[in-house]
């Protein structure tokens, strides 16, 4: 059971579903009451339609996208350090939190409460604090485009419905890139949204990683109907020396049948800025 408050996605778009389904029974019954039945009954279709995306979107928002991060971070082990880009109020962060024995989980975020309501620091520290996992969660303030972290700090790299946030193609491709950076050779990169993941795997594939797919998330992850579905982005970075690395869900296979088999690369690092000061939960700094 959850105890912390995570809010709602984009609580404008899930208002104006809502506000849209008012409006069209309003109009059933103006058309009803002119003697008008044609437009009635198709007022009254269109006001179902809606309410049927709201509650699809309001189920993705308070549950669905729990139960399918839940299922995704299951391949935790407990001993891992992983990275939240984007973590808002600290839904996936926290999940990943409560996996952890020796690790610990970081959130990186900028703190906007546009495309996530009440998104605040404070927010995500009490979420830590009600969730009982403040002593293994740090919070940064910071942008994912320019990650404060040295290079091959993180087992895992998280993210969900976050990179889209970022206005141009060049921000969202530089922050795919600073993921990579800081995910160690052999370390896990889970990434959900529901724009610009084709892009997100070609950036990383110009980076050499091979071991990479998308996959369709479900109907739990759907924001009002499949027409607006999310995706996995899941990569594993090469291992060191070109070691063979196999996909996070180590029964996938590649389409012939074999297991995918990661090839030699580069390895794709700079100089950056030290570790900027980090947060932790648990002492309240």
């Amino acid at each position: 059971m959850r105890r912390g408050s995570y809010g709602f996605d984009a609580p404008w778009a899930l208002a104006g579903l809502f506000f849209g389904a008012v409006v069209q029974l309003a109009l059933v019954a103006v058309s009803f009451a002119f003697d008008v039945p044609a437009a009635g009954i198709a007022f009254l279709l269109g006001a179902l339609y809606t309410l049927a995306s709201a509650g699809s979107y309001l189920y993705t928002t308070r549950r669905g996208k729990f139960v399918v991060w839940g299922e995704e971070l299951g391949r935790i082990e407990g001993d891992e350090q992983v990275l939240d880009l984007g973590c808002g109020r600290g839904m996936v962060l926290l999940l990943a939190a409560q996996r952890l024995r020796g690790g610990r989980a970081t959130g990186i975020d900028l703190w906007s409460g546009k495309d996530q309501s009440g998104n605040a620091e404070s927010v995500t520290r009490a979420n830590a604090e009600a969730e009982g996992v403040s002593d293994r969660v740090d919070l940064v303030t910071g942008d994912m485009r320019e990650l404060p972290f040295e290079d091959g700090r993180f087992d895992v790299i998280v993210s969900s419905l976050a990179i889209h946030n970022i206005p141009t193609a060049e921000g969202r491709d530089q922050a795919v890139k600073e993921a990579h950076r800081v995910l160690r050779p052999g370390g896990l990169m889970l990434i959900a949204d529901f724009q610009h993941t084709s892009r997100y795997e070609d950036v990383l594939r110009e980076l050499g990683v091979v071991d990479v797919r998308r996959r369709d998330l479900g109907w739990r992850f759907w924001y009002g109907g499949p027409w607006f579905k999310s995706e996995m982005l899941e990569a594993r970075k090469p291992g060191p020396d070109g070691v063979e690395s196999r996909s996070a869900d180590s029964e996938s296979r590649s389409a012939d049948g074999e297991g995918a088999v990661v090839s030699a690369v580069p390895e794709v690092g700079r100089v950056h800025q030290d570790a900027a000061p980090v947060k932790d939960v648990g002492d309240g700094a």
